[in-house]
């Protein structure tokens, strides 16, 4: 009888894609999967530390597992990812109910794990952080089947003082070119109609590889496989972001006009303390840019309130900031003190109430930036992706080139007609509702 595997994936999309590749790899192995706890034989958890939220979360599952393999209600019990990466000692001294440990870097030997860890022999399994990115293996693809993340890179180079990443992944390596056009063809060839580029940081894709920004050259490529529909680009960060990439969103009709683009601040002065290679004036001009040279785009930016040594003046900055620049788009972190961080052992630390007081204003001077620009879409005629519809009623849920998955609204569409989740439909705008809309058929399809 095939042992059964209770599978948790946690964190980021980056981390979901490192999980469907240990799932394909156990699948080629003859595991099979549960989502029941009462059927698994063993659970695999796929952890998250990159802030002190996800942290909790991932030591909160593994104990919650424990209590399992303790009760002898699963046999094994294998923990992977960011976590047991930067805390492989403590994993196996503070839970001994773990049998084995996998660092980022070694995914690959899941199977071997977790054959090892049935026997009453598992062992932790880390490689270095230089090895090369695991690509070419067949994925158990989660997300519904009609998009996908494609991870086009590991690691990150910038070194960022509140960032624990570049320990715990290592430096940045990019998946050549040619494997990532083969493993899109494989998940176009599975039903994926919209691919999510992916990584710490895509806009130097292939730098180390190739000696300059291939971004635009792996876009092109992508676009010219045919059953793609869409294909979104997530993590650009502002500094990087140049004429040829520009041309090439503007200019390639697959790729959405959406772009993700992490800024974190506005203030000078906070943003060198970060380690960012940018400023509020060349933040300005990038901003302006994409939004000249593509007058519909989509941006999307996430924030840090209360960084150490922030003071009101730079608050009010970052304040200022949001309010001139309207972004469509936005989330807002409180600052956490990462351990092994230079931001961690920086001096005048943000009290927890004043930074949660300035995520909470942050937001709220977004709230209508955002729901003004949802009123901006009434009457329009969009493109929109099916994602389900809501039982018992005939409401789907969908999705515009402007909402990424598990991050942005929703367009609501009232129809009786039959839809199938992936289809792509062509909808007029009705009404806004805060950050959703809703919206009826127009009468063809966009297909």
């Amino acid at each position: 009888m095939k042992k059964k595997i209770l599978f948790v994936s946690l964190g980021c999309d980056k981390n979901l894609v490192d999980s469907e590749m240990m799932l394909g790899l156990l699948s080629g192995r003859g595991y099979e999967f549960t989502d029941d706890e009462r059927e698994a034989d063993a659970v695999v958890v796929n952890t998250c530390c990159f802030i002190g939220d996800a942290k909790e979360e991932s030591v909160n599952t593994i104990l919650e597992m424990a209590e399992l393999k303790k009760s002898g209600a699963v046999e094994a019990l294998v923990v992977a990812g960011c976590l047991a990466e930067r805390y492989r000692e403590e994993i196996r001294t503070e839970i001994p109910e773990v049998d084995a440990v996998l660092g980022t870097t070694a995914i690959d030997e899941i199977c071997e794990a977790l054959d090892e860890a049935f026997r009453g022999v598992g062992r932790e399994r880390y490689k270095s952080l230089s090895e090369r990115p695991l690509s070419g293996v067949r994925r158990v693809v989660t997300t519904g089947g009609h998009f996908a993340y494609l991870k086009i890179a590991e690691g990150c180079d910038k070194h960022c003082t509140y960032c624990i990443i570049p320990k715990v992944r290592g430096a940045y390596r990019s998946v050549p070119l040619e494997e990532l056009v083969q493993e899109a063809r494989t998940l176009a060839g599975q039903g994926v109609r919209e691919l999510i580029l992916v990584a710490q940081e895509t806009t130097v894709y292939g730098q180390d590889l190739y000696g300059y920004k291939a971004l635009p050259k792996l876009l092109h490529s992508l676009c010219r496989i045919e059953e793609l529909r869409w294909i979104r680009i997530l993590y650009c960060y502002p500094e990087e972001i140049d004429d040829e990439l520009i041309r090439t969103i503007r200019d390639e009709e697959k790729i959405c006009h959406y772009l993700d683009l992490p800024v974190q601040h506005a203030s000078d002065r906070i943003l060198r303390l970060m380690g960012r290679k940018t400023d509020r004036r060349r933040l300005r001009e990038i901003i302006e840019k994409l939004r000249r040279e593509i007058p519909d785009i989509c941006l999307r930016t996430t924030l840090i309130a209360g960084f150490p040594g922030e003071t009101e003046e730079d608050h009010r900055e970052l304040l200022d900031f949001v309010g001139e620049m309207k972004f469509d788009r936005l989330g807002v972190f409180a600052y956490s003190q990462e351990e092994d961080t230079p931001a961690a052992g920086m001096p005048d630390q943000v009290p927890e109430k004043v930074k949660e007081k300035r995520r909470a204003q942050l937001m709220e001077r977004q709230q209508q930036i955002a729901f003004d620009a949802a009123e901006d879409m009434v009457g329009r005629i969009v493109t929109a992706v099916v994602e389900g519809r809501v039982v018992d009623e005939g409401v789907y849920v969908t999705r515009t080139y402007r909402d990424a998955p598990n991050v942005d609204g929703f367009l609501f569409v009232d129809t009786e007609r039959e839809l199938m989740t992936g289809d792509f439909i062509s909808v007029r705008v009705t009404a806004a509702c805060e950050y959703d809309l809703m919206g009826e058929l127009e009468n063809e399809s966009a297909e």
